[in-house]
């Protein structure tokens, strides 16, 4: 029932929202709307950060439109096969067990963006405008960096790749994955990888935001997805450590340019931890 549909998906992302900010801040979730409301009211900065962060997503969405229309016929699938080989085929054959999918299914279906917009509500009721605004910039500069990729250095999911030998594990829970599912996410979207890059970017900035329980959440979901491309035989090695590279740079420069955008002196109230305080 969870994958029946993309509508499920949706509702039971929501669902998990709310739950893992009450978890990451011991607070009721529904304050997290009160003071995104106050935040998006007081602060034009954070307006158009907002704006920037769905025009980005947007983006994302159209991807593979702008893509046909440019009559884009690369692809460097083999180019990655060449460089690693079977890797993840003798890594899904080693740790492959039917009890085990059904969790990392659900993990890669719907801890993503579930950590990534609790991680703004964690932060909104934590009152840690630092690593608010640093998660803000953090997915504007993921998906920036990561669109022109998908555009112009395409790399298909090791499933697709017959000389792989991988099998796409995705299907034994969520059958109908590339009818709902394949609309949001091209089959050559692969290098570098997004849930590599978001969920270890969401874990990176709860290490500096101080917050130990949000901390502990994000790291064990950004394992498990990690170790899920692999397991349900969806991205290369290459990506995974493209994703990674591109998770260290931006929370780096979020961080930055977070702290550059507060400078005004807005952050100094809601800082946690010696490593994002504001001098």
């Amino acid at each position: 029932m969870l994958y029946q549909s993309m509508n499920y998906v949706v509702l039971y992302t929501v669902i998990i929202v709310a739950v893992l900010m009450w978890l990451g801040a011991l607070r009721n979730p529904l304050l997290a709307f009160v003071e995104i409301g106050r935040e998006l009211l007081h602060s034009y900065k954070f307006l158009l950060l907002v704006a920037g962060m769905f025009g980005v997503l947007a983006l994302n969405k159209y991807e593979l439109q702008i893509e046909r229309k440019l009559h884009l016929t690369s692809d460097y699938t083999s180019f990655v096969f060449g460089l690693e080989g079977h890797f993840v085929r003798d890594l899904q054959n080693l740790f492959y067990t039917p009890w085990m999918t059904p969790t990392i299914v659900f993990f890669y279906i719907f801890m993503l963006q579930s950590v990534l917009a609790a991680s703004l509500g964690v932060y909104l009721l934590d009152k840690n405008r630092v690593m608010l605004y640093a998660t803000c910039y953090t997915i504007i500069l993921n998906y920036a960096i990561a669109i022109p990729f998908y555009l112009y250095f395409p790399v298909n999911e090791v499933w697709s790749y017959v000389p792989a030998g991988v099998r796409f594990t995705m299907l034994d829970v969520f059958p109908n994955f590339e009818q709902e599912y394949r609309p949001l996410s091209g089959l050559n979207n692969c290098f570098p990888s997004l849930h590599t890059a978001i969920s270890v970017s969401s874990a990176l900035l709860a290490f500096r935001s101080g917050n130990r329980r949000w901390m502990a959440i994000t790291t064990v979901s950004a394992v498990i997805i990690v170790f899920g491309i692999f397991y349900l035989g969806i991205h290369w090695l290459t990506d995974m450590l493209g994703g990674t590279i591109l998770a260290v740079v931006s929370t780096t420069v979020a961080v930055q340019l977070s702290k550059l955008t507060l400078r005004s002196g807005e952050g100094k109230l809601t800082v946690r931890s010696r490593a994002t305080e504001l001098r």
